[in-house]
């Protein structure tokens, strides 16, 4: 099926609550702190409306969810799923590595996934079927994954390891961590972005939310890459998650003793 109006939509969604939250934080902005202890700002929230009443004026009948709160039932069967800035703290610290989130969803599966990045100039998107693009503005091309085979070959890409929920983890991670040829870490989406575009070879989030995955799995997938959460599962309701390339998934899957 084409879902082109639909990517196309998000893609433009995506590009204006960027430019949003763009002028937004110029003028000044504070963080206050959500009950999780993450942080939420001004930008956050409008940057949702933005996009929550875009949605509604163009898709009517499909259902949203969002992070700062939006909830819709909908009536097509169909669901976006928005983050309306992925990575508000280095939103708020003026780095460079926070996006936007936007994707459609029916029965669980991403139908259209777009990742940007105001500040990089970066854009990720893909549809179900259609493959995975992205890149630089103006020179966006296919993604494909790395054709690594080897750990001793890989860029691991973890992140959030400071959380809580991260300590059950972390021997493994650390383990996988002195195996790989290399370790970055940009915050979670671009991390994500850069093992579509075969930059990176696997990455690990230990506590994520539907918003955050949405759109990721599908550009990870599209490009060839494997997604599954801790549970094994692909889904993207279980909080956790675990991205890589596909030479090396049987490795990755025994360091986090994951069942295939």
């Amino acid at each position: 099926m084409n879902y082109e109006p639909e990517l196309q939509f998000a893609r433009r969604v995506a590009v204006a609550a960027g430019e949003n939250a763009r002028r937004l934080r110029a003028g000044g902005i504070a963080a206050e702190t959500k009950p999780d202890d993450s942080p939420v700002t001004e930008a956050d929230k409008s940057n949702e409306r933005l996009i929550r009443e875009a949605i509604e004026r163009e898709f009517s009948e499909d259902g949203v969810l969002g992070e700062e709160g939006s909830s819709k039932a909908g009536a097509s069967g169909r669901r976006w799923i928005i983050d309306p800035i992925d990575g508000t703290r280095d939103f708020v610290r003026g780095n460079r590595f926070w996006c936007v989130l936007v994707a459609l969803e029916e029965a669980g599966e991403s139908l259209v996934g777009v990742a940007h990045f105001p500040m990089l100039g970066e854009t990720y998107w893909a549809s179900r079927g259609g493959g995975a693009y992205g890149g630089e503005e103006g020179a966006a091309g296919r993604l494909r994954v790395s054709a690594a085979s080897t750990l001793a070959e890989c860029v691991f890409s973890p992140s959030g390891l400071q959380l809580p929920k991260a300590r059950p983890y972390l021997p493994r991670v650390m383990d996988l961590m002195q195996r790989c040829w290399s370790v970055r870490s940009y915050g979670g989406a671009l991390d994500a972005c850069m093992l579509a575009a075969g930059k990176a070879e696997i990455w690990f989030e230990p506590k994520v939310e539907e918003w955050d995955l949405a759109a990721l799995r599908l550009i990870i997938e599209e490009a060839g890459g494997v997604f599954f959460a801790l549970d094994g599962s692909r889904s993207i309701a279980r909080g956790t998650a675990v991205a890589c390339t596909p030479g090396v998934e049987a490795e990755v899957r025994r360091a986090f003793a994951i069942p295939g």
